[in-house]
């Protein structure tokens, strides 16, 4: 009988802090979120001006996991919304604008990001960031390693509803793992901790 307290007092204080451990990196979901449910999301094309080795993967990836999930009655892809933009100028103009607002004056033009819902008809887009699309050795270790940002921006009010960063790491002897492949399954660990 006094063996029983001991052991639930050492065993649980355990098993909580296996599973607080996991989850994302960082991950930041607005309370405006918990009301919101789109029907169509765009993904505009990744940022990958540190890594543009990954650009078509990236883009394909996203819509690829965004599709298989079926949250959503449509998808719009980074790939389509390249073509897009090298066809129809106005279309890249505001994309362009709503992102260089973005990035010098950290402003989520409400108006522009309206605009870019009504021209690719989503409800919501996400803006993907690559951070790490590589290979390196870690102590001694060889190892594959792919990091990504992830904001999701209502499109009508322009508000960030999620924020996300994470990596994955996979090790390796002599046969490098695809980084796609790495990409992919941190993109759907990611996936599932967007509101939708």
């Amino acid at each position: 009988m006094i063996k029983k307290p001991w052991t639930t007092a050492i065993i649980a204080p355990l098993f909580l802090g296996i599973l607080s451990c996991g989850g994302l990196r960082y991950s930041e979901v607005s309370p405006d979120a918990r009301d919101f449910h789109p029907q169509r999301i765009a993904v505009l094309p990744a940022d990958t001006r540190a890594f543009a080795e990954a650009k078509g993967d990236v883009d394909r990836l996203f819509a690829e996991v965004l599709s298989e999930k079926k949250w959503f009655a449509g998808v719009v892809g980074g790939e389509t919304i390249s073509r897009r933009m090298e066809s129809d100028g106005t279309f890249r103009q505001v994309i362009t604008d709503y992102l260089a607002k973005l990035a010098n004056v950290n402003f989520s033009d409400p108006a522009l990001s309206g605009t870019i819902g009504g021209m690719t008809g989503a409800e919501a887009f996400l803006l993907v960031r690559v951070d790490y699309w590589n290979y390196t050795t870690q102590s001694s270790d060889k190892i594959a390693k792919v990091s990504l940002s992830i904001r999701m921006i209502e499109a009508k009010t322009g508000k960030t509803l999620w924020t996300a960063g994470h990596h994955r790491i996979s090790d390796y002897m002599i046969i490098k793992p695809d980084l796609p492949d790495v990409a992919r399954a941190l993109i759907r660990e990611m996936i599932g901790y967007m509101p939708h």
